[in-house]
């Protein structure tokens, strides 16, 4: 389906919607009817802290306000779901922070390798004032950011050997994402990208077409990729945060009193989001230890000298900021 034909349903289940809880609940009917998407399923960590949202909001707007959530991409990718966003056809949006590039050129920060050292470190710079900034500067492009999602670490994993240093990646043919700065990032560091689609990256590893991939722990278990490239490294190169977006548009129209409701539902499901993104990662470390995967944790540093040139190349706009989130404690 096109980008028009995802306005048209957005349009359309909006409708839908809005009309169905006016008959189903005549006087009790919501005043207002609010439309959340997540390109993930219902029971994954994001999605859930987008549910928190709907939970907080009808219960102190006194049901006054319903949210309404569409997952799995039902309403589009990524991109095209921060378009509907700007134009108040979608009110409530999680997205990763790498497509909001295209919106605000300064999000590009966070795709840069290791800008976070740790998720410590990570969350001391989206709490304070350079994330809370980094939000403020959406209003102009017709979105609301209200809070930050964690989608963790992504380490290295393939099927010969553990990743200790730069050198080790060479010789090896690596998945990536169809992404500029992954694609560099492998090549920098001495590997071989492989930018395949990520539902072919079991049977690439499987027959050797590849030999190895990244991704998060999450990501790395309930794809089963565990079971055929036992080595996970993990050098953490990249932490691009999960953003919850809301649409300037309904924003405007809302009273003060339900901003504030929405504003605080969104903070309360951050901490909620990262305590279940937290919980996941667990279960998967463990799962991953019990299949006999070698696990390995590298000096980062040999890493991050090899990876310098990429901050010229991409974030030679945004020295400051960088500067700014390096000297972050």
């Amino acid at each position: 389906m096109g980008a028009t034909g995802k306005i048209i349903q957005a349009i359309l289940f909006a409708a839908i919607v809005a009309g169905a809880c006016i008959l189903a609940l005549g006087r009790d009917a919501p005043k207002r009817v609010l439309i959340a998407t997540d390109d993930h399923a219902i029971d994954y960590p994001t999605t859930r802290g987008l549910v928190r949202i709907k939970e907080i909001v009808e219960k102190e707007s006194g049901g006054r306000i319903k949210v309404l959530i569409r997952p799995s991409a039902q309403l589009g990718s990524e991109k095209e779901t921060i378009e509907l966003t700007q134009m108040g056809i979608i009110d409530i949006n999680r997205v990763s922070c790498s497509p909001m590039v295209e919106f605000e050129p300064s999000f590009a920060v966070f795709s840069l390798p290791y800008i976070f050292r740790d998720y410590e470190h990570e969350w001391a710079v989206l709490d304070g004032a350079i994330g809370q900034g980094m939000l403020k500067k959406l209003a102009p492009r017709r979105l609301i950011g209200l809070a930050y999602y964690d989608s963790g670490a992504r380490s290295f994993y393939n099927i010969k050997r553990p990743i200790n240093h730069p050198d080790d990646l060479k010789g090896l043919k690596i998945r990536v994402q169809k992404n500029e700065v992954m694609i560099d990032l492998v090549e920098t560091l001495g590997g071989a990208p492989d930018p395949i689609a990520f539902e072919e990256v079991y049977s690439a590893l499987q027959t050797g077409r590849i030999d190895g991939a990244e991704n998060n722990y999450p990501s790395y278990y309930t794809t089963s990729h565990f079971e055929v490239a036992k080595f996970y490294s993990l050098d953490g190169h990249t932490r691009i945060p999960e953003i919850v977006l809301f649409s300037q548009k309904t924003w405007d129209a809302l009273p003060e009193a339900d901003r504030g409701i929405i504003a605080a539902a969104a903070k309360a499901s951050e901490a909620h989001q990262k305590a279940l993104w937290l919980d996941m990662v667990k279960e998967a470390e463990a799962a991953i230890t019990r299949a006999g995967c070698k696990i390995n944790t590298p000096d980062k540093q040999p890493f991050i000298d090899k990876v310098k040139p990429l901050y010229e190349k991409y974030g030679a706009a945004h020295g400051a900021l960088i500067n700014r989130i390096l000297e972050t404690q």
